[in-house]
């Protein structure tokens, strides 16, 4: 599965390399509403970033909405971390008289850890220059994915989980792996999406949790714990990847925003990726692809298995995340 990628998060990649058009309403939608909810930072810093500067009247409203959220984002972690050195101040106090408690060491370095976390996301917030990182998407957070709508391509800002046709948001918490669609369950799962909404995200890079031992090609050996390591795998050469994916859009909740989802489509992996202990990677397509898949027929599922199956195939080098 694909647990976490690195994406083209500036749409105007979309709109000069692609010829897409951007949906400045959903990108309106989208930043208002999570400014409104607190949730902010699903959506990653490259892509706000992107709308920082108006090029022309409609970005203004996004470029006001980007400086409001972010100053208010701001206040949020200095209000965390003025929370946080009083409680460590207040443990340390104690810590230091004759009867120091386990409830001061535990606020101590719950305080510690949680003063440390806020002013990285403090100084992540407030950094200019833009690093690898802030390009990178999770299950539940924004990417800026391509549509196609009556012939023309656009690019819609989109959840990494989608949200199948007739779900709700109780559903969707029972099956939290919806950011990820098998090709073997393409029809039987996916059906009603596959063959009617496509999408394609472009990523430069993905990143798998897998099990030490299996990434070292060897057996758990005697009373030795199962451990979690995350790797990344960089396409060779370095290219974007147009990677085939489904969408879907659901009526918001409580009369808020639609919800505009969708997931990656996934299959057996490559040698080298198997190799590392991964079972399943993302979809590349080729280029010349792009309108057909964007534009299926659903009487033709064959044709677009055909697309699936003539992928791009670089050579994915692995190493340790950092």
């Amino acid at each position: 599965m694909c647990y976490s990628a690195q994406v083209k998060a500036d749409y105007r990649h979309f709109v000069r390399e692609w010829g897409a058009i951007i949906s400045i309403k959903r990108f309106v939608e989208l930043f208002w509403e999570k400014r409104k909810d607190g949730q902010w930072t699903k959506i990653p810093k490259a892509m706000r970033e992107a709308f920082r500067k108006p090029e022309d009247e409609d970005g203004f409203e996004l470029a006001k909405l980007v400086a409001e959220a972010d100053r208010e984002q701001a206040e949020r972690y200095k209000s965390e971390l003025s929370t946080q050195t009083a409680r460590l101040e207040k443990a340390e106090a104690v810590l230091a008289g004759s009867r120091p408690t386990k409830k001061a060491a535990d606020d101590q370095r719950i305080a510690t850890n949680k003063i440390k976390a806020a002013q990285r996301n403090l100084d992540d917030l407030q950094r200019v220059e833009l690093v690898d990182r802030d390009s990178r998407i999770f299950p539940g957070s924004y990417a800026p994915v391509m549509i196609e709508k009556e012939g023309k391509r656009i690019v819609v800002p989109m959840r990494y989980q989608c949200r199948l046709p007739g779900w709700n948001e109780v559903t969707e918490r029972k099956y939290p792996g919806t950011y990820n669609a098998r090709r073997d369950k393409l029809e039987e799962s996916w059906g009603k999406l596959f063959g009617h909404r496509h999408a394609i995200m472009i990523v430069t890079r993905f990143y798998e949790n897998v099990s030490r031992h299996k990434m070292e090609g060897r057996e758990l050996a005697a009373g030795e714990k199962e451990e979690n390591v995350i790797l990344e795998f960089d396409p060779q050469p370095p290219q974007e990847m147009l990677v085939a994916c489904l969408w879907n859009i659901s009526k918001g909740d409580n009369g808020g925003a639609d919800l505009f989802s969708f997931a990656a489509i996934t299959d057996e992996p490559p040698p080298e990726v198997a190799a590392a202990g991964h079972d399943r990677c993302i979809i590349p397509i080729k280029p010349e692809h792009v309108d057909a898949w964007l534009s299926p027929d659903p009487g033709n599922l064959a044709a677009l298995y055909a697309i699936l199956d003539d992928r791009a195939r670089p050579y994915y080098e692995h190493r340790l995340a950092a």
